[in-house]
């Protein structure tokens, strides 16, 4: 994508899929040499920055740098997500119910079944 503007989000799935391929934990200037180097180093380390508060990358501290790499859980990324735009709105009761409403019957069963199980595992 040298010399190419990218869209609105793109940027952030590009670096999520270089991280992903990678398999291993990349730097911000491996990130940014794997997506073609047209990219200005401090433009990759806000994306990772922002990926990393999001949720959705893992950071660790690598000598005096840090280090990122992809979340090992889909699920999890997905959850933490869900729970970020949970905790944006206001009116949550109204949120939940939408979303419950919006369940296919199967789905609905099997909320049903983990609240169910999660209501029995917790302490007394």
């Amino acid at each position: 994508m040298d010399g190419e503007r990218r869209r609105r989000g793109d940027l952030q799935r590009d670096v999520l899929t270089t991280l992903a391929e990678a398999g291993r934990s990349l730097t911000a200037a491996e990130v940014r040499q794997r997506l073609g180097g047209g990219l200005a180093y401090t433009t990759v380390m806000t994306v990772l920055t922002r990926l990393a508060a999001k949720g959705l990358i893992d950071r660790s501290r690598s000598a005096r740098s840090y280090v990122y790499r992809a979340s090992n859980d889909p699920s999890e990324v997905t959850a933490r997500r869900m729970q970020r735009l949970l905790d944006a709105d206001g009116d949550r009761a109204a949120v939940l119910t939408r979303f419950v409403g919006a369940l296919s019957e199967e789905d609905e069963q099997l909320l049903i079944a983990l609240l169910r199980d999660a209501d029995g595992n917790r302490p007394t």
